[in-house]
Parts: structure tokens; C-alpha cells; sequence
């Protein structure tokens, strides 16, 4: 045996498992302190198995309900809110594109002028993302009224907080090796940003576009909820009013949507990559 292949399996030895034959300490106190906080976080989230079991009858005699004939007459309305679903996710998501590009720049502690910048900028983008979407169209309705544009704010103001987010962490991961190249050609703090370290990042970043894109499509189809558009407002309307036939057109369209968005999001993800 050579003397590299020694040094794998002593060292594999010494981690797992122990000359005792047990799990090192570290792993079962990791493992015991994972079951204690599940044991405390089932009750206080009323997770009862007994209860759960009991109410599959109640959900299979819901979903028997939906096998009805649907309301063609409903489709136009459908169609329309749809288009508006769609809009507005599609809108929201390159708003919050083009503000976390700059935004990121600044969060990322290797690319910000200065580390006080990314500090404040991490903490906006903390900020812009601590609550749902939900919420922040109630507050942007209450500001603009009802009908999408609301809806589109809302939608774009959290994506741009998880987006610079992700942005800045990417910014942060990149080869440094580039970075200095450039610098050692004699560029400013834009060109190095521009040439060093975008094309790095651009791959990975078109794919967190990608599915803030599919997370505001689904998003986008509860804001109806508080009057911010979409088809939100006309699904809850139809479980209210035990209108079935609607119900499985509705959800049958935002199943197609969310299918065709991920279709074109994985072949345009794998052109760039």
C-alpha cells in the first residue's frame, strides 16, 4: 500500500468511524441537538400526525369536487387574467434585475468602494426582503391604488433584495486571478468590475433571474388577494363561492404557465452556461 492510500484511509479512520466503533461526539451532539429542537418546534407548530392522517378523507372529498365540467364561458376572463399574471411577474422580475446588478456591486465586500458601502447596502437589501410579497403590495395599494402597477412594485421590490443578495455572495466567489489581471493592466474600478469580475458571474446570475422570474409567476397569482392584480382576486372568489368549475381551469392555467416558464427557463439557462 502506498503511502498517499495510507494517509486517506487513517485519516478516514479517525473521522468515521471511531476506534470505539461509535459516531464521533460532535456528530451525535449535532444529531441530538437537531431532535431536541424538532421535538420543540412540532408542538409549537401543531404538527399532530393523528390529525393530518384524519383529514386526508376531507382533501380527497375536496379534490372530488373539482371533477366537474368546466366553464368555458370563463376562459376569456381566464385568459385575460393570465396575460396579466404573466405581465406582471415578467415586469417585476427585469425591474429587479437592473436595480441588483448595481446593488450587489456595492453589497459584495471584494467589489464595493468601501466596506462601510456594503454593510449599508446589505442591511437595505435585508430590509427589502424581510417581508412577503403579500405584504408589500398592501402597502403599495394603500400608495397607488388598486390594479397591477402595485402588484409589479411589490413583486419587483423583494426580488431585488434576494437578487442583490445573491448577486453580492456570487461577486464574492469569483476567481481573483482575473480581477488581477485586469488591475495589472492599468483599469479603473469600472473597467475591473465590467471585465473581471461580470463575465464571471453572468452564468450564474441569469440563472437566479431565472427563477426569481418562476417565483414571482407564482407569486403574482395570490396579489389579487388585496386588489394588486393578477388572477389571484378570481381564485379565491371561486373557492369562496364553491364555484369548482372555475377552480380547475384556474388552476390548470397556472400549472401550464409555471410548465412553459420552466421549459424556456432550463434551454435558455443551458445556451449560456
Amino acid at each position: 500500500m502506498s503511502c498517499g492510500a495510507s494517509m486517506v484511509m487513517a485519516g478516514t479512520v479517525a473521522m468515521w468511524p471511531t476506534r470505539s466503533g461509535w459516531p464521533p461526539a460532535g456528530a451525535l451532539a449535532a444529531g441530538a441537538a437537531i431532535l431536541a429542537l424538532l421535538a420543540v418546534a412540532a408542538p409549537a407548530a401543531e404538527i399532530d400526525p393523528v390529525r393530518v392522517i384524519d383529514s386526508l378523507g376531507a382533501m380527497a372529498d375536496f379534490a372530488g369536487h373539482l371533477l366537474v365540467a368546466p366553464d368555458w364561458s370563463y376562459l376569456p376572463d381566464l385568459a385575460t387574467k393570465m396575460l396579466e399574471t404573466l405581465a406582471m411577474a415578467f415586469l417585476a422580475t427585469v425591474i429587479a434585475a437592473v436595480l441588483s446588478l448595481p446593488l450587489g456591486i456595492l453589497a459584495a465586500r471584494n467589489a464595493t468602494p468601501h466596506v462601510a458601502i456594503s454593510h449599508l447596502t446589505r442591511q437595505l437589501l435585508s430590509v427589502m426582503r424581510a417581508l412577503p410579497e403579500l405584504m408589500w403590495a398592501l402597502v403599495f395599494v394603500s400608495a397607488v391604488g388598486l390594479g397591477p402597477l402595485p402588484g409589479v412594485m411589490a413583486l419587483a421590490f423583494v426580488a431585488t433584495g434576494f437578487l442583490g443578495k445573491f448577486f453580492a455572495e456570487t461577486i464574492e466567489a469569483v476567481d481573483t486571478g482575473p480581477v488581477e489581471g485586469v488591475a495589472a493592466h492599468g483599469a479603473g474600478w469600472l473597467q475591473v468590475r465590467r471585465y473581471a469580475i461580470l463575465p464571471q458571474v453572468a452564468p450564474d446570475f441569469i440563472g437566479i433571474v431565472l427563477y426569481i422570474l418562476d417565483h414571482n409567476l407564482r407569486a403574482a397569482t395570490v396579489l389579487g388577494l388585496v386588489g394588486a392584480g393578477g388572477i389571484g382576486y378570481d381564485m379565491v372568489m371561486s373557492m369562496r363561492l364553491f364555484q369548482y368549475d372555475r377552480i380547475g381551469l384556474i388552476a390548470l392555467a397556472i400549472y401550464v404557465a409555471v410548465t412553459v416558464l420552466d421549459r424556456a427557463s432550463d434551454q435558455l439557462r443551458r445556451r449560456v452556461i
